[in-house]
């Protein structure tokens, strides 16, 4: 009994120097090392990983410079509040760290917390037991954080190899330049506090931090991630990014935006952010449903950027230099004659031999051989989701005067609306001006103002959006549409709830914005045209 008592005075002890302790350790500061310690993580982590039989983790972030001169993740997806230059010294960080942490509320606070999770949470980003630092970030950015290397060696076997592995070194400070700060973070909330904590412009550069320390589940939550924010604007970045980290999953969708909303990702800025062999895949890409001059209006673009990051002066031949053969992968004998007249052939980027024999392309009943690929591109196929079983006139139906015909629709696969299909007069050929609009939740996603004839049959007639709008699974959308012209016209019968088109599924619903007595079962807006 007197030793057990002693052990537990022992232990009380040990408990109620712990706040000391924290309190030393940080007048202390942290221990100075050596130049031949403060190697990069890549070399220890890729010894210990070797020696634990473990796979090598050799990932490299995508190159946006030359191949002298690249851009790392931190420079591609920089922190929105940057890193104060005057905070370099190690006290600062170690009191930034400090104010940053977990507070300890009383010596026995391991008794507050019932669940071994919830004490590891405590000790994220806590200075208190920490047996590693790591400074994180490029020079200039950097930040020092503290670490448990039971901890990180229970989540990740890179940090297992590294510590306890056959070949672990025994360092206190690890140099991590490669990994942004923010996204090294992020990784060590999940392994202290199983909690994903993602962020728009971070989350590749976790993504990256994920791969690097073979963070699988970590790894697969930033895809998902990626999947649900991907857009037209970021659609060409992230391909590259997909195709670098080995994310076939992503790689895919990113091509079902590009191929459906191909001007856009074309016009949007991340396309001259991509590296060249990402240009030639977009170059080579037969179902790219876009105009062959916004493709070479493009890759202009993308040469003009490519030239700053080579440090060359913009020129016509500096651009036609970095673009090489990537140029004839443009197939601008398929331009309509207008658009080659008028844009290509006075760019200065074609030689005059070129230009020349292209002209005999289009006029010439000889055509000359051609560098460029002179068959058109495939593009996609629209399909057509037609969703009443029977159309009918009557001789007081369908009028307009202005008012608005709506239906709300939900599909169960992400698909990228072209436009409506629309009924013509009943009266004979007539001409049709129409106003289009898709929203979701009363914010307007695309609309468009455009005229079609109709010829007096029962046919629809498509009337299109300016570009296909995308439209995200298992959401509400309000298509709605205010017709001017003859005020007789065909409407729809028989209207069903749900229609299979293909692999899509589209449930429809009565919209509040109709008021012209468009709703399930009849009226107008008898189509969705869509890509899928």
């Amino acid at each position: 009994m007197v030793d057990a008592k002693g052990k537990n005075m022992k232990c009380l002890t040990f408990f109620l120097m712990l706040p000391e302790t924290v309190k030393n350790r940080s007048k202390k500061g942290p221990k100075k090392v050596s130049p031949s310690n403060s190697s990069s993580i890549s070399s220890s982590s890729s010894s210990s990983s070797s020696s634990s039989k473990l796979p090598p983790v050799c990932y490299e972030i995508i190159t946006l410079k030359t191949k002298k001169k690249k851009k790392m993740a931190a420079e591609i997806f920089p922190n929105k509040k940057p890193a104060n230059s005057n905070s370099n010294s190690a006290q600062q960080y170690h009191q930034q760290n400090l104010n940053n942490n977990n507070t300890i509320p009383s010596p026995n606070w391991q008794g507050l917390y019932g669940t071994i999770r919830e004490r590891n949470a405590i000790m994220f980003n806590n200075e208190l037991m920490a047996d590693v630092h790591f400074v994180v970030g490029p020079p200039g950015g950097t930040q020092r954080l503290p670490g448990h290397k039971y901890v990180l060696a229970v989540g990740s076997s890179v940090f297992h190899a590294m510590f306890y592995g056959e070949l672990a070194e025994d360092k206190d400070e690890i140099r991590i330049p490669d990994v942004e700060p923010a996204a090294f973070l992020a990784m060590l909330k999940y392994l202290y506090c199983d909690e994903i904590d993602l962020a728009a412009d971070t989350v590749l550069a976790t993504l990256y931090a994920a791969k690097k320390y073979i963070v699988p589940h970590l790894a697969r939550a930033c895809v998902n991630f990626l999947e649900t924010s991907l857009s037209a604007k970021n659609a060409c970045v992230l391909l590259s990014q997909s195709c670098l980290f080995e994310e076939p999953d992503l790689t895919q969708r990113c091509w079902e935006v590009i191929d459906a909303q191909a001007e856009l990702a074309l016009k949007s800025e991340g396309f001259c952010d991509i590296d060249f062999q990402t240009l030639e895949s977009i170059l080579k890409r037969e179902t790219l449903n876009a105009k062959e001059i916004v493709v070479f209006e493009a890759a202009l673009c993308w040469a003009e950027v490519e030239c700053q990051r080579q440090e060359l002066t913009p020129t016509i031949e500096n651009k036609r230099k970095v673009l090489g053969k990537a140029l004839y992968l443009i197939r601008i004998p398929t331009m309509a004659l207008d658009d080659f007249a008028n844009g290509a052939a006075q760019s200065g980027v074609l030689t005059l031999n070129e230009t020349n024999d292209i002209f005999l392309w289009y006029t010439a009943a000889k055509k000359p051989d051609l560098e460029f690929v002179s068959n058109p591109r495939k593009g996609l196929v629209p399909q057509r989701c037609h969703r009443f079983q029977s159309c009918a006139y009557r001789s007081n139906q369908w009028r307009y005067r202005g008012r608005c015909d709506s239906i709300q629709f939900a599909v169960d696969k992400r698909v990228f609306i072209a436009g409506f299909g629309l009924y013509g007069s009943s009266c004979g050929s007539a001409e049709y001006s129409a106003k289009i609009e898709l929203k979701r939740q009363g914010v307007i996603l695309g609309q468009n103002l455009s005229k079609y004839f109709s010829d007096g049959s029962s046919n629809t007639f498509p009337v299109w959006f300016e570009y296909p709008v995308q439209i995200e699974p298992d959401t509400f959308y309000t298509a709605s549409v205010i017709l001017d012209g003859n005020e007789l016209s065909y409407f729809g019968q028989e209207g069903m709830t749900e229609v299979q088109c293909g692999k899509v599924t589209v449930q429809f619903q009565c919209s509040s914005d109709s008021t012209n007595g468009t709703g399930v079962q009849g009226g107008q807006i008898p189509e969705l045209i869509f890509y899928a």
